[in-house]
């Protein structure tokens, strides 16, 4: 059986059904991973956060398993990474086979003086186990079981909710819903939304076996194998000596038949030889690249799986919920708070939709290169994988699912357009990512960058800060890159942000570049944080600072 002891979550009747209360800022509608992570981020700012789910427990089975180096950061950022880490299957390459041969290797972390490994390993139950940890610790998250939502209706200013519930049904009204419910939203079918995209004519077994295996830590693909001819097979090892095992069955097989042990079982004997196994989780799922049009609705907004669906190739559905859910939650605090307009929430749309359509571009070419449609198309296929193992040209076009990169929101929306006399080298533009680096702290002790950037608005500084910062209801705190503050060690920072004396980083709450100078005023960084804050923010006078 599982190393994992599936909690209990008891029911514990809440103050609406005796009558009291029935109003909070947020209401987060679903307990997976996107939901915990936007509540734990919205509780940490200090926003009053209900969360509802039906069940009494964490998701079983394994479902996602790769999570992302960007989604560590964010779990980082949130104080829940560390054990995470220390319990997942840390990894950084796999291998691709075609047929009896390997056709190549690939390494996804090329840089060091990173905080966080380039991917970890490990069963969501144990991600949503630690977010729950968390959330109960957290003061303004009120976590609630067994708790179902039966009624979703929208009012100009709020949205009224109907929970049911073990001991009867209450009313609950939220100023804003994150609606972060799965595949089959109760939200989203409340408002009547659909998906738009496509849905590929193959099904493809699932299967989390445990089993002691020296296989090594990697990503191992498998087009047309030996022990599975005509299709294609994935293996990743999780913890515990879990591993997920993915097999290609075709569009005619019959998903009842096919999660039955007699049909199971040989299956991955054919693939594990004489070790020794057990099945512990069985699941066919078909490839489904869809979105709907907006994510925002109203007052209710759409995270992770409730918004879009994609083949899993490439792990980028579960990590990109975390994304959606780390880019709407300071943005949601801001207005809960009154600093910024209601309007800045509609950058959350300006900037997850094309995160997302990236995401499901990758995904489909993915599916398309494993599954491909037709003789022609399959004969390509082969031919790349055949050239594959001699010629690099033909390794770019093999396609067994680009792993999840974070997304580069460029200079529209809220982020600042250099200025052409910046004269910055590298690619670290305003809307990318800020990457991690080694710094050593003022006592001597090692660190990183990331940790001191934290959660709020941030001026990156090099060398000293500017003698002037703006002041007001929206506060920006500097991180200086200087010896006797935080110092570059490596020389990391420097070289990765092009950073020399009177270099300025704004950086937002997600820990995204909002703008970059090489000689910031006041009155410049004024400007940008306006912006990034969506462009109506309380702004008071600058006041002096001292670097």
């Amino acid at each position: 059986m599982s190393e994992f002891a599936y909690p209990k979550f008891t029911f514990q009747p809440p103050p609406e059904l005796s009558g009291k209360g029935g109003h909070v800022p947020v209401v987060v509608v679903g307990a997976g991973p996107s939901g915990l992570t936007a509540a734990l981020d919205l509780g940490k700012r200090g926003i009053p956060v209900v969360v509802l789910d039906d069940d009494d427990t964490v998701g079983v089975g394994s479902r996602a398993i790769c999570w992302s180096q960007r989604s560590l950061d964010i779990f980082d950022r949130l104080g829940v990474a560390d054990g995470l880490v220390d319990k997942g299957v840390t990894w950084q390459s796999g291998r691709v086979f075609f047929r009896d041969d390997e056709v190549y290797d690939f390494d996804l972390q090329r840089e060091g003086g990173q905080k966080m490994p380039a991917f970890i390993n490990l069963q969501q139950y144990y991600v949503e186990a630690a977010l729950v940890e968390a959330l109960q610790s957290c003061d303004s998250v009120d976590l609630r079981f067994l708790s179902s939502l039966t009624n979703l209706r929208q009012t100009p200013d709020g949205v009224d909710l109907t929970i049911t519930t073990p001991e009867g049904e209450y009313a609950l009204r939220a100023d804003y819903v994150i609606a972060a419910d799965g595949a089959n939203s109760f939200c989203r079918r409340s408002l009547g939304l659909a998906f738009d995209g496509k849905v590929f004519e193959d099904r493809f077994l699932i299967a989390d076996v445990k089993m002691r295996a020296d296989f090594p830590s990697e990503r191992r693909f498998w087009f047309d194998p030996p022990f599975h001819r005509g299709g294609s097979a994935l293996l990743h090892k999780q913890a515990d000596d879990f591993w997920r095992i993915d097999l290609q069955l075709g569009w005619q097989a019959d998903p009842e038949e096919e999660r039955k042990p007699e049909r199971v079982v040989p299956r991955l004997k054919a693939m594990l030889g004489d070790v020794p196994f057990e099945v512990q989780w069985v699941s066919v799922y078909t490839f489904q690249c869809r979105r709907l049009e907006r994510f925002r609705q109203g007052r209710v907004f759409f995270v992770g799986d409730s918004a879009h669906q994609m083949a899993p190739f490439g792990a980028r559905g579960g990590n990109g919920g975390l994304h959606d859910a780390d880019n709407l939650a300071w943005k949601l605090a801001l207005v809960v708070q009154g600093i910024a307009d209601d309007t800045l929430l509609d950058s959350y749309d300006l900037e997850r939709l094309p995160a997302t359509d990236a995401d499901i571009l990758h995904s489909t070419r993915s599916t398309e290169f494993i599954t491909p449609e037709g003789s022609v198309s399959a004969q390509f296929r082969d031919a790349v994988l055949a050239l594959a193992e001699r010629h690099g040209f033909a390794r770019e076009l093999v396609n067994s699912g680009r792993l999840s990169t974070p997304y580069w929101y460029g200079s529209q929306g809220l982020n600042s357009v250099d200025d052409p006399s910046d004269d910055f080298k590298g690619s670290l533009v305003p809307g990318a990512p800020c990457p991690d680096a080694p710094i050593t702290n003022p006592d001597g002790s090692r660190g990183w960058l990331l940790n001191h950037l934290g959660t709020d608005f941030s001026l990156l500084c090099f060398g000293a800060a500017p003698t002037s910062l703006p002041a007001g209801s929206l506060p920006v705190r500097p991180v200086v890159i200087r010896t006797d503050e935080l110092g570059d060690p490596d020389g990391l920072v420097s070289a990765r942000y092009d950073g020399y004396p009177g270099t300025t980083y704004l950086v937002r709450p997600d820990q995204h570049i909002a703008a970059r100078f090489r000689y910031a005023q006041a009155t410049d960084i004024q400007q940008a944080l306006e912006r990034a804050a969506g462009g109506l923010v309380k702004s008071p006078a600058p006041t002096a600072r001292e670097a």
